[in-house]
């Protein structure tokens, strides 16, 4: 049996985890210093922006987002038929709301190109918008993008089904298990070699997945090869609205804000962006998130009588100086790899890193 360590127990990690189990002939183990939902999952929407947003055809970034956007079409009924179970979710679409400042010809171009390529885009002006949803802002609005083919996920229920379905195909899964050393091979290329954790397991696995998010320079830097990846906070208000959202209505976006129907009469608002300070610190600022707040209200003016219920912030990993994620094998070693950095990203990200990993150990 080939030994595959994960380190990292989050939406990315679980879903390496279970692309993983179904591979013949691997033992899978996945360790995490936390429980599940501490680290950035916890401090996610489930947004899915992947067909509406603006990446290039040919990109990086389109061809991660259009492998999980497959992907996902499969895994959710997949997990849902494994463990007999529904995944809360919005798949009603998402409705960007344009404002008078943006390029409308640069949606049309996008939409001519996402028709190719198998994700329609709807372009609605005015009169189209509002009859379809009254109930919208339109203090500066010029029009609005819709598109069928992304939803919303919820994050953590994700993470809990892709870990209870791969640990019935038989991946282990320790919780509260920090790495505390890694012994490495020397030579060209190196290769990790022992892994010891603080509860006094040792692993000598024969590939080594980081999947740690903000763990990752700490990990990296035990083998001399460190990954810079920086704190981004994000906060964000779940409210109770005293009318119910209309019928099958998509998560609305606007100027980087999200309204994110959960059920007939909740929804979260997020999320700010904040970065941290010259020593590297980032605390909550309430400003900020104020203003999300009236972001919000202004592209769903029945917020304004809704009542805050609940509100959290949390920590995304960016890498510093290189693109968001890093996928892929360490520098110099042979059997590490990563799979981390995923930024604002992780949840929409994680089916396609998961099948990166699992074509990489399988020699795809």
């Amino acid at each position: 049996m080939t030994q595959v360590l994960i380190v990292g127990g989050g939406v990315v990690g679980a879903a390496i985890a279970y692309e993983l189990s179904c591979v013949p002939g691997l033992e899978v183990i996945l360790c995490d210093r936390d429980r599940l939902g501490q680290g950035s999952t916890g401090a996610a929407l489930g947004v899915l922006m992947g067909a509406i947003s603006q990446k290039k055809a040919k990109s990086r970034a389109w061809k991660l987002r259009e492998q999980s956007l497959q992907r996902y079409l499969t895994l959710i009924p997949e997990l849902e038929a494994k463990l007999d179970c529904h995944l809360p979710r919005n798949d009603a679409g998402i409705l960007k709301l344009c404002s008078r400042e943006e390029n409308w010809s640069k949606w049309q171009n996008l939409a001519q190109v996402r028709c190719e390529q198998g994700f329609p885009l709807a372009l609605w002006l005015l009169d189209e918008l509002y009859t379809r949803f009254p109930q919208l802002g339109r203090e500066g609005i010029s029009g609005a993008v819709f598109s069928s083919c992304d939803r919303q996920i919820q994050p953590r229920p994700l993470t809990e089904a892709l870990l209870a379905a791969a640990e019935l195909q038989g991946v282990q899964v320790n919780w509260e298990t920090e790495i505390t050393d890694i012994e490495m091979t020397t030579g060209d290329p190196r290769r990790c070699g022992q892994v010891m954790t603080q509860t006094g397991d040792q692993y000598e696995p024969d590939w080594l997945v980081i999947a740690a998010g903000l763990g990752t320079s700490l990990l990296t830097d035990q083998l001399q090869r460190a990954i810079a990846v920086r704190p981004v906070l994000g906060q964000a208000v779940r409210y109770r609205l005293s009318q119910p959202f209309p019928q099958r209505f998509p998560v609305v976006t606007g100027g980087d804000v999200h309204v994110v129907p959960l059920s007939d009469y909740e929804c979260w608002v997020g999320a700010t962006v904040e970065f941290p300070d010259a020593a590297g610190q980032v605390t909550a600022d309430e400003r900020l998130l104020e203003e999300v707040q009236e972001a919000a209200i202004a592209l769903y003016p029945p917020l304004a009588e809704a009542k805050v219920i609940e509100q959290w912030s949390g920590l995304r990993p960016r890498p510093e100086g290189r693109s968001a994620p890093v996928i892929g094998k360490l520098e110099n070693y042979e059997n590490v790899l990563l799979a981390t950095g995923h930024y604002r990203n992780g949840v929409l990200l994680a089916p396609a890193t998961a099948i990166a990993i699992r074509d990489l150990i399988s020699g795809v």
